[in-house]
């Protein structure tokens, strides 16, 4: 009995297709773990839909990836002096952020990545002046940005790219090709409109992969479940349960990601009120675990284990049985599956 992601397959794919539809030549982002998929289901995705380039975040996941993907693969993470040498085939294009690295890349293949207002990493406005004679050396294959994903001053996404676009020509630095990242359709539509001689490419991954939340879903099987009374000790810790009910050990645990968390940008009173509570909560040992049975999420009855997590539902609800699957809520970034199903 495993941790289960179920994925509507038709659904997934008929998402691509719309995203496909509204940025014409996507390069489609696989890094990471795969959005939860894996590099090698979505390098077929990719395949299916016919995408000539796929983006990957490191060149130990391009060397993961190349057997699976026959075009061209786009290393997101910038080169770096002395970075450990991987061995990777010409279809492989790296990323640079600086004029240094353009000359260290003699004869490859490179985008050149300029400083957005993520201030990340990127050429300066500065620097342009001294990319004429290193870009000699390389084989261009154009300029990226990485746009910030929420804009709280107000500006305007296609304003940044269109500064950039006109640095770039007043430097006479070749735009036949622009990579963006976190553009809507409209604003992407706005520039190639604007800039008809420039190919606009959009690298994107969590809106293709994700971006439709029910075509996808987490379950997680009851292995075991016991009876419980209030004050009975359990676990590794023995601590004695809150009240009657039963433990129920359910597939998923911290080497499924189930139970991790990456901090959050609290905007607002609400959501910081919220994390308060929790945090309070979680210092008398009270958790709320991703898993949802009877129409609640149910509480941890102890921190996770590697592979499975113990639950306490009380009394007032349906009482599990093994083979029962908890839909489970969990992160595509952070989760791995003991498999996937379609249907």
């Amino acid at each position: 009995m495993a941790l289960t992601l179920y994925v509507d397959t038709e659904r997934w794919r008929a998402h691509q297709q719309s995203v496909l539809q509204q940025f014409p030549g996507i390069v489609p982002v696989c890094k990471g773990n795969g959005y939860g998929f894996g590099h090698e289901r979505l390098a077929e995705e990719a395949t299916r839909f016919g995408s000539d380039v796929l983006a990957v975040g490191t060149t130990y996941e391009a060397a993961r990836t190349k057997d699976f993907f026959s075009g061209d693969l786009l290393v997101l993470t910038p080169y770096r002096r002395n970075e450990e040498p991987v061995p990777l085939p010409d279809r492989v294009i790296r990323s640079v952020s600086s004029v240094e690295g353009v000359g260290l890349m003699r004869g490859a293949r490179v985008v050149i990545e300029v400083m957005s207002s993520m201030k990340r990493h990127g050429v300066t406005p500065e620097d342009l002046g001294k990319l004429h004679a290193a870009i000699d050396e390389v084989r261009l294959e154009g300029f990226a940005i990485h746009l910030p994903l929420d804009r709280t001053d107000g500006s305007d996404a296609v304003d940044e790219v269109i500064g950039w676009m006109d640095r770039l020509r007043a430097a006479r630095l070749p735009l036949h090709t622009m990579f963006v990242s976190h553009l809507h359709a409209e604003e992407f539509a706005r520039l190639q409109q604007q800039f008809p001689q420039t190919r606009f490419r959009a690298r994107i991954g969590t809106r293709l992969w994700l971006g439709d939340h029910a075509a996808t879903e987490y379950r997680g099987a009851v292995l075991d479940v016991t009876p419980v009374a209030k004050g009975d000790r359990f676990g590794y810790r023995q601590q004695r349960a809150a009240g009657d009910g039963w433990l129920a050990v359910v597939a998923g645990g911290t080497s499924h990601g189930v139970g991790l968390e990456s901090p959050k940008a609290l905007q607002g009173m609400t959501s910081r009120a919220k994390g308060v509570a929790r945090a309070g909560l979680a210092t008398v040992n009270r958790n709320l675990s991703p898993f949802l049975w009877g129409g609640k999420q149910r509480w941890f009855a102890e921190p996770p284990h590697m592979q499975v997590s113990i639950l306490f539902v009380p009394d007032d609800a349906p009482e599990p049985k093994v083979g029962e699957e908890l839909v489970a809520q969990l992160r595509h970034t952070t989760t791995a599956v003991d498999r996937t199903v379609d249907r």
